[in-house]
């Protein structure tokens, strides 16, 4: 009893301390003190998204809701994902970098996926750079858009969108390539 008094008649301190509290000012040697520019960027790529066989770059974790096959949606279903992302449709084309993230089934009556990729690339002038996605994908739409909500690197305060067509679909097995257009602004 005595300790929780104790406890709320220092508590008042304690806000007002940490209201007052001031945050540091100086200058970080990553954002330099000079007025940053703005840039516009364009990136075109395939992501191969490979569920089947040995070479898998994306594995389901979590299986469908019970019930969910019947109504084609696959409400539930998680994969974790390692997927390369490449210059050309062609799996041996130039690797460019990789898609790792999750997506998951979120759509009851339809074919519809929450996104959570990070699109850090390995080659190029973005090397080391990495764009982070999180939104919605209804892959059997012809076009998708789902929005840049940041990165790091070069994309440090980025923002944009990413439009994703299905290239490829092997409809039995869910492999896939997507080909990426992704317009993105930042400093």
């Amino acid at each position: 009893m005595a300790s929780r008094f104790l406890l709320l008649s220092f508590l008042p301190l304690l806000l007002f301390s940490i209201t007052t509290a001031s945050f540091s000012t100086t200058t970080n040697p990553s954002f330099p003190n000079k007025k940053l520019k703005e840039k516009h960027s364009h990136l075109h790529f395939f992501f191969h998204d490979i569920i089947s066989g040995h070479n898998a770059t994306a594995v389901p974790v979590i299986q469908p809701a019970e019930g969910a096959h019947s109504r084609s949606a696959f409400f539930g279903a998680v994969v974790i994902m390692d997927d390369p992302l490449t210059e050309g449709p062609d799996m041996k084309s130039h690797l460019v970098g990789r898609a790792q993230g999750m997506y998951a089934a979120t759509a009851q009556d339809e074919v519809g996926l929450l996104m959570a990729m990070n699109l850090a690339f390995t080659a190029g002038k973005f090397n080391g750079s990495v764009l982070s996605v999180l939104g919605r994908n209804q892959p059997l739409h012809p076009v998708r858009e789902m929005p840049i909500v940041g990165g790091s690197g070069l994309f440090r305060f980025a923002r944009g969108y990413a439009l994703a067509r299905t290239h490829w679909l092997n409809v039995t097995n869910g492999d896939a390539i997507v080909e990426y257009n992704v317009y993105v602004m930042h400093y």
